[in-house]
């Protein structure tokens, strides 16, 4: 059995169990029964898109690349869970049972993409979701309402001694409220607050206002804190919009905001692949807002920017990184996965360009980072599959990953439909308590300088 490069963002874990146990079907019938009395009535059209700053070409090809990555997401889980994969083998039948509640929350998200532009019916959308949603609601292990980061994907039975979460549950409770307002539906909407409201955040902040990175039967609380910029605002956020076990307002004032430099332009950053410049993104819409701080999505344009210039500096020594090629973030390597990024350069980075860099940060700089896609995809076709772009790979070498990894996947599927509509943006900010943990925060709108010049 191959070693497994299963990614947990801040440590390897060990390799991946054999298992294979056969699906459960004992909700099916229940949930189908849910189904069938569900309201029938067509739903309403969806909001127009907004105008999409890409050509009918570039537009057909996020297209084909949402395809591909929603394929990952319907296929790779298990239909009667709902739990899906960590990550897929795409050049082998992939028989690995490890599933991951991040992939599972990029995949609600999916669902809701997949239904509104048409790759699925409403019909099957809605179902996966309910199985999905009960099974989280009735049947997966959980700890003060946090999930644990990794389980078995037929029972749901975890698996290597994983945490409870915070921040992997935080991004399930963003697929899961997505779903909520995207389904006009019943059932699927006190599914999915009954979930968010069993999530206990004043019991991970009983003696802290830096929230835990999570929790383990074994040893208690995690000693690492969510103490510097990086993905975490989703979590703070939907904390102090519980209404249940609401975090208090001095946890979004708790956490560093380091200011970095680089060729002159500055920005909030941290020691950090770029993702943490992205996750948070996803569904929390922070354009044209902000707090005492910042303004959260034009400090993710500037850091993708440095970062742009950062890879195409490294040419001299990797000569693969140019306009057309570059990104860096947290992926598979032919030695294990690492935590590469920059700058500063993070590594050891070795010329391996990572698809979801440029990806998940689609809407900072729409055609730049289209760019790069299409790069890999015209001209590396090995970096392509089934599911949209590998991992990673690297031009130099010739080495070229197996795997998509689903929290990969997932950000470059939903960042791609957000810089076409901004469908996941409008349909996740409908929840209260999304809107409720921004103005907690301090968020007010405001008209951006760069907005002020164009006018």
């Amino acid at each position: 059995m191959k070693e497994s490069l299963d990614v947990s963002r801040r440590r390897l874990l060990r390799q991946m169990a054999g298992l294979s146990l056969v699906p459960s079907l004992a909700q099916v019938a229940a949930i189908e029964a849910l189904a069938q009395r569900a309201s029938q009535h067509e739903k309403q059209p969806p909001t127009p898109p907004v105008e999409s700053p890409f050509t009918p070409e570039e537009e057909q090809f996020l297209d084909d690349l949402e395809h591909a990555n929603f394929l990952f997401f319907w296929e790779q889980g298990n239909p009667t869970t709902g739990l899906i994969k960590d990550r897929c083998n795409v050049r082998t039948t992939d028989k690995s049972v490890a599933a991951s509640i991040a992939s599972t929350g990029f995949g609600l998200t999916a669902i809701c993409i997949a239904e509104r532009r048409g790759f699925i019916s409403h019909a099957d959308a809605r179902l996966r979701v309910l199985h999905t949603l009960s099974f989280l609601w009735h049947k997966l292990p959980t700890h003060r309402g946090f999930f644990y980061h990794f389980a078995n994907i037929n029972t749901g039975e975890r698996i290597w001694d994983s945490e409870a979460s915070s921040v992997d549950t935080a991004i399930l409770l963003c697929g899961i409220l997505t779903c909520g307002q995207h389904f006009e539906d019943k059932d699927i909407r006190e599914l999915a607050h009954a979930i968010f409201d069993r999530v206990d955040w004043t019991w991970l902040s009983e003696d802290t206002t830096l929230l835990s990175h999570g929790w383990t039967p074994e040893m208690g609380f995690i000693p690492s804190r969510w103490d510097l910029y990086s993905e975490l605002m989703m979590m703070y956020l939907l904390g102090m919009g519980s209404t249940t076990h609401p975090l208090h307002s001095e946890a979004w004032f708790a956490w560093k905001r380091t200011t970095f430099e680089y060729d002159g332009m500055r920005y909030v950053g941290s020691f950090a692949p770029l993702f943490v410049h992205q996750y948070s993104q996803a569904w929390f819409d922070f354009r044209n807002k902000r707090d005492q701080y910042a303004d959260y999505f034009q400090n993710s344009v500037i850091a993708t920017d440095v970062h742009r210039r950062f890879c195409i500096e490294l040419n001299v020594d990797f000569p693969d990184y140019s306009n057309a090629l570059w990104g860096i973030t947290a992926s598979d390597s032919p030695h294990g996965y690492v935590a590469w990024g920059g700058p500063p350069a993070t590594g050891p980075i070795d010329g391996t360009v990572v698809p979801s860099a440029a990806g998940g940060s689609l809407p900072f700089m729409p055609h730049e980072t289209l760019r790069v896609l299409r790069t890999i995809h015209d001209h590396y076709p090995n970096a392509w599959s089934r599911y949209g772009f590998v991992n990673a790979f690297n031009p130099l070498t010739g080495w070229y990953d197996t795997d998509v990894i689903g929290i990969d996947t997932g950000i470059t599927m939903l960042m791609a439909e957000n810089t076409r509509t901004g469908f996941v943006w409008e349909t996740f900010m409908k929840n209260p308590e999304a809107q409720r943990g921004m103005t907690t925060a301090g968020f007010n709108p405001y008209t951006p300088e760069s907005s002020q010049k164009s006018s």
